[in-house]
Formats: structure tokens, C-alpha cells, sequence
């Protein structure tokens, strides 16, 4: 069993460590609290960082707001404890700042054990708090680059939907295949782990919201639910007629064309093309034929919807400037 140490764990080590230095350094009392603050504040992203920092901030003043006044009104009791939290609890809950509750209970009981609300006391506890959150925020500025993951994901997608589309050609054009179909999983894999990255790298940024790679997976996610409902159409098909080796064809070069650019105008053009040729050939004469001309025509629209989709992310993301 190897063991390994994520730089997750490094920043929090470091950070841990830095800020009881700080606050030790400034002879705070309770000073190990600023390293239980930093801890409790580094994040998987940037934001979810901000975020929680925030809410550690807000609640550890209303904590000390609420346990200032009722432990000089009714006094340093344990019973006094518990009814700042009846009070205390709620009111975090309600402004949606749970991630404050722990620091916040941390805060009160330096309050309980000093046993005597004064400035210095006070100012003291917000020392700890800010040496803490800051910290944090400033381990949190390091983030692992994920570009060249997201490259990846990007590049395995893109061969297996060539791989798929490729197999359902041959499987038109010829009635069977021994294909195993193992893409299948494969690709769905890719794609919530490649969203799920992605998503991240939106986090990592503050004031950005939208991101490239991520429309790009939601593209293929789409695009690929279109490929899930055509596929029993596809292996459905037995017999060959004239018309399954020309959606092959199609279909063979739209996997050759698997990439990030954008010829929707020419295969939306090349599926016109094929329905009005399919419309002046004779009627089908046998059931068979009609079944299987029926289903070549259901694929051919989801063909169309698989490339109206990339059509439609192509102009939002021209508009985002992606």
C-alpha cells in the first residue's frame, strides 16, 4: 500500500503551522485555535474557500455578540452555555452559515473559560479569527493546474465518439459486427469525470462563471444521449438496402470529423441532401424495406438534433468568448 501525500494535506499541514506561529508569535491566548480556524477553512476550490471563510467570520461575531450579552446578564454557568446555543444555532442556520458553527462554538468557549468580557478579550478573539480565515484564503491562492487533465479528457472523448460512430457505419453497411462495445461505458465515465473537473476549475475562479471545457462536456453529454437512443434503431437493421449504405457513409465521415471544429453547416447540408434523394426513390416493396427505410430516417434525425446541438453551443460560446 503506497502512501502519498496530496498537496491538499500539505497546504493544510502548512497552514496549520503558520497560523498558530503568527498568533503565538503575537502572545495571543488560545492560540492553537487559529490553526483549528485555518483547518476548518481550506476548501477543495478558491470559492467554496471564500465562501466558508465568509460564513466563519459572520457567525464567530454573532457568537460573540449573543454569548457577550447573556454570560454578563445571567453569568458564566454551563446552563448559560446552553442557552446561548438555543439561541445562537438558529439564527446561523437561518442567514445559511452552518459552516460557522464550530468555529463559532470555539470562540464562545474561550469566552466561558476567561470567564470576564473585556476589550482586550475581544480583540484577542478576532485576531485569532482573522490570523485563521487568512491563512487559510492564502493557502487556498495555490490551486494544481488542471488544464492538461481537462486536455485529456477532451482528447479520450473525442476517440471514443469516433470509435462509436465508426462501429454503427459498419454496422449499417454490412448487418453486423464484432464490435464489443466497451466505448460505451468508457465514454460515459469520461464524461461526468471530465464535468466534474471541469466544474471544479470553474470554482478555482473567482469571478469567473463559465467555462470552456465545461460546455464542451455538456455538448458531448448531450450529443452522446442522442448515440444511447439511435444505437437499437441501428442494431435493429438486418437487412441492407440502399439507402443504410449511404447513412454509412455519412456516418463514417461524421466520425472522422469528431473534433472541436465546427462543420455543422456542411453535414446539416449533407443530411438535406440525402432526404430529398430518399424522396424520389421508388417506395419500398416489402415490409422489411419499409422498416428498415423507416428506421434509416429516424437516425437521420437524431443525426440532425447530434448536430444542432453542437451548433447551438458553438454560438453560445461565441458569445461567452470562449
Amino acid at each position: 500500500m503506497s502512501f502519498r501525500i496530496g498537496y491538499r494535506t500539505l497546504k493544510t499541514a502548512v497552514g496549520a503551522g503558520l497560523a498558530v506561529a503568527i498568533a503565538q508569535g503575537l502572545h495571543l491566548d488560545f492560540y492553537g485555535s487559529a490553526a483549528i480556524i485555518t483547518i476548518l477553512c481550506i476548501s477543495v476550490t478558491r470559492r467554496d474557500s471564500l465562501k466558508v471563510s465568509w460564513a466563519r467570520v459572520v457567525s464567530c461575531l454573532i457568537g460573540m455578540m449573543i454569548s457577550g450579552v447573556l454570560f454578563e446578564v445571567i453569568g458564566y454557568h454551563p446552563w448559560t452555555l446552553t442557552l446561548i446555543m438555543i439561541v445562537f444555532i438558529p439564527i446561523v442556520v437561518r442567514l445559511r452559515m452552518n459552516a460557522g458553527i464550530a468555529t463559532s462554538s470555539v470562540i464562545i468557549l474561550h469566552l466561558y473559560t476567561v470567564g470576564n468580557m473585556s476589550l482586550a478579550l475581544i480583540f484577542n478573539e478576532l485576531l485569532i479569527i482573522v490570523i485563521g480565515v487568512g491563512v487559510a484564503l492564502l493557502m487556498n491562492l495555490y490551486m494544481p493546474n488542471s488544464d492538461q487533465a481537462l486536455r485529456m479528457y477532451h482528447k479520450e472523448i473525442e476517440e471514443h465518439f469516433k470509435t462509436i460512430l465508426h462501429e454503427l457505419s459498419v454496422y449499417l453497411r454490412y448487418g453486423e459486427s464484432d464490435w464489443d462495445g466497451k466505448e460505451i461505458p468508457e465514454t460515459i465515465e469520461l464524461l461526468q469525470q471530465g464535468k466534474n473537473l471541469a466544474l471544479k476549475n470553474i470554482h478555482n475562479h473567482i469571478l469567473r462563471y463559465d467555462d470552456q471545457y465545461y460546455y464542451y462536456f455538456k455538448m458531448r453529454e448531450k450529443q452522446f444521449e442522442i448515440i444511447e437512443r439511435l444505437m437499437p434503431f441501428v442494431s435493429q437493421i438486418h437487412q441492407t438496402v440502399s439507402q443504410s449504405e449511404t447513412v454509412a457513409d455519412f456516418m463514417d465521415e461524421l466520425s472522422q470529423s469528431v473534433s472541436p471544429a465546427n462543420r455543422v453547416p456542411y453535414f446539416l447540408e449533407r443530411i438535406r441532401l440525402m432526404r430529398a434523394g430518399f424522396e424520389e426513390m421508388p417506395l419500398p416493396k416489402t415490409r422489411e424495406e419499409f422498416e428498415v427505410r423507416s428506421s434509416l430516417v429516424y437516425i437521420l434525425h437524431e443525426l440532425e438534433e447530434y448536430l444542432h446541438i453542437k451548433d447551438r453551443l458553438w454560438n453560445h460560446a461565441d458569445k461567452k468568448k470562449l
